[in-house]
């Protein structure tokens, strides 16, 4: 029963930690769209992109923690053969992990007025936890090696 309540409380730590990693992205394309006269737009999406932040971190610690209960206590993807896809996976975590990181420095660039991506670009970069999701998903439900 442990290991059913340990599965579900991941899951859900994970879902909400994608959601930050879906979101701040985007606000981050709305920011570089701001006119430069624009101080109150800018400081509105500024402070949301903070709490954002912050929250995604209270959310990916206990994501993580939990992750690893399933991986080192439980065994999960841990023994036996074809166990192929956890390595896959952990390599797409620490890909989030990175992104995650990268998007605290996104912010400060922003906080900082240092910013010189624009909108475009900031599609883009919005589109990698998606990938990483559409990849890991499979990983873990089909296990294909």
């Amino acid at each position: 029963m442990g290991f059913l309540w340990v599965k579900a409380l991941h899951i859900i730590f994970v879902i909400s930690w994608f959601a930050g990693l879906f979101y701040l992205p985007r606000i981050f394309v709305n920011l570089a769209m701001v006119p430069p006269n624009s101080l109150a737009e800018r400081e509105r999406l500024l402070l949301m992109a903070r709490k954002l932040y912050r929250f995604m971190i209270i959310l990916m610690i206990p994501a993580l923690g939990f992750g690893l209960v399933l991986w080192l206590y439980y065994g999960v993807g841990l023994h036996g053969p074809g166990n192929g896809w956890m390595h896959a996976k952990l390599a797409l975590v620490l890909l989030l992990l990175a992104f995650h990181h990268s998007c605290g420095r996104v912010l400060r660039a922003f906080e900082q007025g240092r910013n010189t991506r624009g909108h475009v670009w900031f599609r883009w970069f919005n589109e990698i936890p998606t990938i990483a999701m559409f990849i890991i998903v499979p990983l873990v439900v089909v296990k294909p090696f």
